[in-house]
């Protein structure tokens, strides 16, 4: 009998992936388990993670496992560990709060904290609202975000998560796919300045923030003119 064919290899890297489930009497467990498969749903999370901030030439190499803890607890999530092991601690009442959505909120929080397992940090010194920032911009172009959320404007760029995330997403796209991967890029091995940005983009991130709101508050206007409009042809 001939040897069986060798697999391809996969296009990323790819960890080897532990599950602890503390309460298995908690109506989450079921939900979880019932909406998604966990060794499949965190290779999806590391490949989108992969995808929107690296490249098969750039993809870190050095994390090694990540546990998924599903267990009660305040919150949503939170990931820490070494550079080889991860952990991911998911809170069970949070599922159970997003059971009408529970699988697009099961996967857009595992791609978030799997963001955070692999993103550079400037060695400890990136502020912590583009750390969250760019992890919900990796959700964001999963097309996993919140019916909730929205592109915002206000006083700062850096207020994190989805705030952050809507900007991030607005340089990608005014100044050429790849920047935020560059961004990330960047800190890799120098600590963090603000003017990388000018560095990616030839303007610095208050003027960024600054045409951002703009170009929102132009929108706003040309909707609500729309709405007039259509108002008045009925």
């Amino acid at each position: 009998m001939p040897p069986a064919p060798v697999p391809p290899p996969l296009p990323w890297p790819i960890p080897k992936f532990n599950l602890r489930i503390e309460d298995l009497d908690h109506q989450g467990v079921d939900i979880f388990l019932a909406a998604v498969q966990p060794k499949v749903a965190l290779r999806e999370a590391v490949i989108a993670s992969h995808k929107w901030l690296y490249t098969q030439d750039t993809a870190p190499m050095k994390v090694e496992q990540i546990l998924l803890v599903l267990r009660p607890m305040d919150g949503v999530a939170h990931t820490f560990g070494s550079e080889t092991h991860k952990e991911i601690h998911f809170s069970l009442d949070h599922i159970v709060n997003s059971s009408k959505r529970v699988y697009d909120e099961i996967m857009g929080v595992l791609v978030h904290e799997v963001v955070h397992c692999y993103q550079y940090d400037a060695h400890g010194t990136c502020p912590g609202g583009l750390i969250e920032g760019i992890a919900d911009y990796v959700r964001l172009h999963e097309d996993l975000a919140p019916p909730h959320w929205r592109p915002k404007g206000g006083d700062t760029w850096d207020a994190g998560y989805d705030h952050t995330a809507y900007f991030l997403d607005w340089i990608e796209k005014r100044y050429g796919d790849g920047t935020i991967r560059e961004l990330n890029e960047s800190m890799k091995d120098a600590k963090y300045h603000r003017r990388v940005f000018k560095e990616l983009t030839g303007r610095p991130v208050r003027k960024l923030w600054k045409k951002y709101c703009q170009v929102l508050e132009e929108k706003e206007v040309s909707s609500a003119v729309a709405l007039v409009i259509q108002k008045d042809e009925t």
